[in-house]
């Protein structure tokens, strides 16, 4: 399906791996231009390099998303090379494996000053090309964790709660000018998994340990998600074709979610 987004540019932010790169292959291969950022500029360049990211259509940067002076260096820079910004996925995040008897008040601060001011920092600073843009989008990377909280996740689980309830304050108040939706993940087969598995290794393969894992979590398919799946639905939503969706949090989580919303 053609999502009518080539020559459009969107910026992602932490994209050297998983949901984030994934997000920047399908951005390029539907046409699009692509200002990425990430804190490890030399992790960075070797994964578009690996991908095959042509050099005129992508914008990649260092950048620590709770800075915000780094932030607007990203967004101008990435601005004066493609003309402007018509959408951003806010991507950039990672969980925290703490239970409530091990989270400190310190742990909760640290999980907001990310997950909230990694988005308002590179949400105001684009906003003022965004809505520039005749379609302009933004989808910020959520998890069903929002809805849906685990007990070894606790500051996590409590700061996107809070950033779904953002977001959803971000597209009623920025429309009808900018679409704001979010995506919320499951259990994504990613580097922060694979990290975990390595550190717990007990002679299993990560096959068996996935497959344990999501029939313990009780995920209706069976399996982990993919990035590749996660980045279809985001760059779907960025779309024109997504023209009457703004306000919505859409689930890719294989059937993790039992919530009724």
């Amino acid at each position: 399906m053609d999502l009518h987004l080539a020559d459009r540019t969107v910026l992602v932010t932490g994209g050297s791996s998983g949901v984030g790169l994934a997000t920047v292959a399908t951005l390029l291969e539907e046409g699009a231009n692509v200002i990425t950022c990430a804190r490890r500029p030399d992790v960075l360049e070797k994964a578009l390099a690996d991908l095959g990211a042509p050099a005129d259509r992508v914008l990649a940067m260092s950048c620590d998303v709770r800075d915000a002076g780094q932030v607007r260096a990203v967004v101008e820079a990435g601005a004066a090379r493609f003309g402007g910004i018509d959408g951003l996925v806010n991507n950039a995040g990672q969980s925290r494996m703490l239970g409530l008897d091990q989270a400190t008040v310190d742990d909760f601060r640290d999980e907001l000053d990310l997950k909230f001011g990694g988005v308002l920092n590179v949400t105001g600073a684009a906003l003022p090309h965004l809505r520039a843009s005749d379609a302009a989008a933004i989808v910020t990377i959520n998890a069903v964790l929002a809805r849906q909280p685990e007990p070894r996740l606790v500051t996590t689980s409590a700061a996107r709660a809070g950033l779904l309830n953002l977001t959803k304050s971000m597209a009623s108040e920025y429309a009808p000018d900018i679409r704001v939706n979010s995506v919320c993940l499951g259990l994504i087969d990613t580097g922060q998994w694979r990290r975990r598995f390595e550190a717990d290794e007990n002679g299993t393969l990560y096959e068996a340990f996935e497959s344990d894992l999501a029939a313990d979590r009780g995920i209706s398919l069976g399996r982990f998600g993919r990035a590749e799946e996660v980045a279809a639905m985001v760059v779907t939503l960025l779309s024109p074709r997504a023209s009457y969706v703004t306000g919505a949090a859409l689930d890719v989580c294989g059937g993790v979610a039992r919530y009724v919303a």
